[in-house]
């Protein structure tokens, strides 16, 4: 069978759903899949692609931020905009996936406001998972209308064993049925704010009010897990899983909670948030502008003041819990079924590199149609 264009993904990680989800449709379509994940593998894995391949930037922390020093980050610098201008002249494709405003650990601020922008210059294609990114980023990198394509994070339905019940995901953690379960699920970096989250529980749990369990489950990153553990209060009686978690528990920590928390202190996208609508969990979110035109209408979205998060949290947390119509959650999930918005990627590769598979393979179109 003939194979299809090659897809250079930097960088890939095997474990991440986000990007094995997007890969789907493509590979049913026959196209084959590079990975790397440092500079020095990109460069390499960049030499293997030919006229009708494609380069696709997703997060570009590893690029420059992960150099050992400033002078190593111009070197890289330079080297990626001699590697843009080799791609284009042989008629290589370049997509770039703006995830971040700017990587939330910054080194060197000014070398990646010009790398985003040598991107913006060479990206054949802008992907964006926002309607407001272009408005976000205004002020780090001008993005060229023409250039970008809206294609939504999907939510995560049929990807994770859900088939786990309330009681049982409850009765696992020890909750009881009058205690509120507060979760936060994913990495715990600074930029995230979960101190904020712990201070906030810890003041909702002093109110006398509904008991407060704080879930707390992902790995720590930039400190110590024991540095991190120890600034939970006792009293708290949080419930804490400061690792990685596996896919075939993912649903029960999920399932037990009642509302999910991310009080990011910076955003532009977060998979997390469709995470908790796939297992119909409410959320609170950072009240930024952006995020309250797309997720503003949806019932079970709330929005914490960014500027006191730990009152306006603990509030939240306090607060009747919001009721949600089964059709507000189908409404939001339909539009973002991992197949459908896998066969949107399918067919922007399709149209940048002019493959049409061969008959008797899945083939989608400009448009996303499949024939």
């Amino acid at each position: 069978m003939r194979s299809g264009p090659q897809v250079l993904v930097f960088p890939t990680f095997d474990e991440n759903p986000y990007l094995n989800l997007l890969g789907l449709a493509p590979r049913a379509n026959g196209f084959r899949f590079l990975g790397s994940d440092t500079y020095r593998a990109l460069i390499r894995q960049a030499s293997r692609l030919g006229h009708g391949d494609v380069l696709h930037i997703h997060w570009t922390t590893p690029l420059l931020q992960q150099a050992p020093s400033e002078a190593a980050a111009v070197r890289r610098l330079r080297g990626l905009t001699a590697l843009f201008s080799r791609l284009r002249r042989r008629r290589i494709r370049i997509v770039w996936t703006l995830h971040n405003r700017l990587p939330h650990e910054l080194r060197h601020r000014t070398l990646e406001i010009r790398l985003y922008r040598a991107l913006a210059a060479a990206a054949d294609v802008i992907h964006v998972m926002s309607p407001a990114t272009a408005e976000v980023v205004a002020d780090v990198v001008a993005l060229d209308p023409a250039k970008v394509r809206m294609l939504p994070h999907p939510s995560y339905e049929g990807i994770y064993d859900t088939g786990i019940d309330r009681a049982a995901a409850r009765a696992s953690f020890g909750l009881a049925d009058d205690e509120r379960a507060v979760l936060f699920f994913g990495q715990i970096r600074p930029y995230k704010g979960v101190t904020e989250l712990i201070s906030a529980a810890a003041r909702a749990a002093d109110t006398g009010g509904q008991p407060i369990r704080l879930l707390l489950a992902g790995a720590v990153k930039e400190q110590s897990r024991e540095e991190f553990a120890a600034s939970i209060p006792p009293g708290l009686g949080a419930i804490a899983h400061l690792d990685y978690v596996p896919d075939a528990d993912l649903a029960r920590w999920f399932r037990a909670a009642d509302l999910a928390v991310f009080p990011y202190r910076s955003i532009l996208n977060s998979g997390s948030v469709h995470l908790a609508a796939t297992f119909t969990l409410p959320v609170v979110l950072p009240d930024e502008p952006h995020l309250r035109r797309q997720f503003g209408s949806r019932a079970w979205v709330r929005f914490f003041d960014v500027e006191d998060a730990v009152g306006s949290i603990s509030d939240l947390l306090t607060a009747p819990l919001p009721a949600v119509d089964g059709a507000d959650w189908d409404d939001f999930l339909r539009e973002l079924s991992p197949w459908e918005v896998s066969r949107g990627y399918a067919a922007m590769l399709a149209e940048l590199s002019d493959w049409q598979a061969p008959r008797g393979m899945l083939s989608a179109d400009a448009a996303g149609t499949v024939r």
